[in-house]
């Protein structure tokens, strides 16, 4: 199986599988003196841990980060960096009785087309078990880029937008998003009305035995001008394959999006002015921060649509592996929504990809 790695310098590779004994995450083209520490990547892993079993699964790993080399003495030393979790909550015996059965939605059919042979206890390698792998990556990248950025205030997070058919605030409807009550409550949305009828939707479909499926908005503020390589690797190329890696996400737009196919140029077109000092500045930012594949200094604003969990506890129709009709209930323990995980793992994803175009632009 090859595509488990990502990024030019800062360069990502992910190992593991959901009820395999470990995963973990090798990074090479790490600079050398960067502080970093267990601490530093287990506040990140952390935050991506279910946090309500009424919404989120009940699988509780202790996700306990151990950084196996790379460091020393609290700092990078530019050799590969390797940092393992071990999984020790795994119900392996919840697959066995749908083993043989392709679950709708699942990786299951396409694995076994592909490879002959696929690990039935939670998807194994397709799992979102593995994103804890990124989210490590993630945290590293951070580090790096708020030790080379020290002038600038770069902040990367994200936010839920919607769920179900109930929207909330995003950067272009409400420019002063409440940052602070986006990591106060279980669905990381930015509006407290919203957050209150989504909260009750996601409760209420996982008590149907259902799941449903959300936007959520990723945002760079304070982004370095610059960073993209065209052609081929535009800024928002590689942010599109890192956000699209991500198992659930099925949909990626940046800035305005899909609304730019029913503007004239003149409504779409981000004008620009300068003030007296001479320093140049854009009077909107309808091209969310990406300009020709290069960051031109606005907020880099991407928004990902997210699929409902295909695991569910309601009757659905597949077939089996050796081709007979068959029905299929999937227990076990699993996210009625992903959005507020799925935040988690794109803002990793966000952190490796800037952080990689930041240090090839330092080659030009």
């Amino acid at each position: 199986m090859a595509g488990n790695s990502i990024g030019t310098i800062f360069s990502v590779t992910t190992w593991g599988e959901s009820h395999g004994p470990a995963l973990g995450v090798i990074i090479d083209g790490c600079p050398s003196n960067i502080p970093l520490s267990d601490k530093d990547i287990q506040k990140e892993v952390d935050r991506r841990k279910p946090v309500d079993p009424k919404i989120s699964t009940t699988r509780h790993e202790k996700d306990k980060v151990q950084i196996l080399s790379g460091v020393f003495d609290g700092k990078t030393t530019g050799t590969p960096i390797s940092v393992v979790i071990f999984n020790d909550d795994m119900h392996s015996q919840d697959y066995e009785k749908n083993k043989n059965s392709f679950r709708p939605g699942h990786a299951d059919f396409t694995y076994e087309m592909k490879y002959g042979i696929r690990d039935y206890r939670g998807g194994g390698r397709s799992s979102g078990r593995e994103t804890v792998s990124r989210v490590i990556a993630g945290a590293i990248a951070g580090k790096v880029m708020k030790h080379l950025t020290k002038t600038r205030d770069l902040q990367i997070y994200g936010h839920t937008i919607q769920i179900g058919d109930v929207h909330a605030d995003s950067y272009y409807t409400a420019r002063k998003l409440d940052k602070k009550f986006i990591e106060k409550n279980l669905l990381r949305c930015a509006n407290k009305d919203a957050f209150e009828k989504m909260y009750k939707i996601v409760e209420d479909v996982r008590k149907e035995g259902d799941s449903i499926g959300a936007v959520i908005e990723i945002i760079v503020e304070n982004p370095p001008i610059g960073l993209g390589e065209p052609v081929f690797d535009k800024l928002e190329a590689d942010l599109s394959h890192a956000f699209m890696s991500i198992g659930g996400v099925k949909g990626v737009e940046f800035g305005i999006g899909f609304e730019v196919a029913g503007l004239k140029g003149s409504e779409n077109n981000d004008s620009m002015t300068a003030n007296k000092k001479g320093e140049i500045t854009f009077t909107s930012n309808n091209a969310g921060g990406i300009v020709g594949g290069i960051s031109n200094g606005n907020p880099i604003i991407a928004r990902l649509a997210i699929k409902p969990t295909p695991s569910i506890a309601k009757l659905q129709h597949t077939i089996t592996s050796d081709g007979k009709i068959t029905d299929i209930q999937v227990h076990g323990r699993h996210d009625a929504c992903l959005a507020p995980r799925i935040i988690i793992i794109a803002e990793a994803m966000a952190k490796i990809v800037i952080l990689d175009h930041i240090l090839r632009a330092r080659t030009i």
